[in-house]
């Protein structure tokens, strides 16, 4: 699934939607350069489990961030993770399946410690400046039929 989104309001308004179609227990994985709206989904989903979204900040300097909402929001950012080994030492299997929603940023840089089953969102900047190209895909059944959710939801 690809949506198109022409501004950061409508960025956060696709991940407040996103937030709706999760429960404890769910992944999503982020992925895309640099200011390509990583944070601004992620503080999309925060805004719909009723966590303030000025409050969500990237966490490049400390790889998690937790915050309380609906459920609690584990909100990783491994841009400066240097080997696998570095998240498998903070415990993170704890958060990712616990009772909390867990968004990943840059969650490739996991490897083979990326979960089985996730949602996955790749962001990439628009042929102009202020558009977000946000590529969808599923690993799982369950995220599959979230997928399909969100599509009926947002739309095209």
């Amino acid at each position: 699934m690809r949506i198109i989104s022409d501004s950061e309001k409508r960025t956060l308004a696709i991940g407040t939607k996103i937030a709706g179609k999760l429960k404890k227990g769910s992944i999503v994985c982020l992925e895309g350069p640099l200011g390509a709206g990583k944070t601004v989904i992620a503080k999309g989903i925060a805004l719909g489990l009723g966590i303030d979204g000025d409050k969500v900040i990237s966490p490049t300097f400390v790889l998690l961030r937790e915050y309380k909402g609906k459920f609690p929001l584990y909100h990783f950012d491994l841009y400066r993770l240097n080997t696998p080994q570095d998240i498998a030492n903070l415990g993170y299997e704890e958060y990712l399946y616990g009772e909390g929603i867990s968004v990943i940023e840059w969650a490739d840089k996991l490897e083979r410690l990326i979960p089985q089953e996730f949602l996955k969102i790749r962001l990439e900047v628009g042929a102009q400046a202020n558009k977000r190209v946000l590529e969808f895909s599923s690993c799982g059944d369950y995220y599959k039929d979230i997928l399909t959710k969100i599509y009926e939801s947002i739309g095209h």
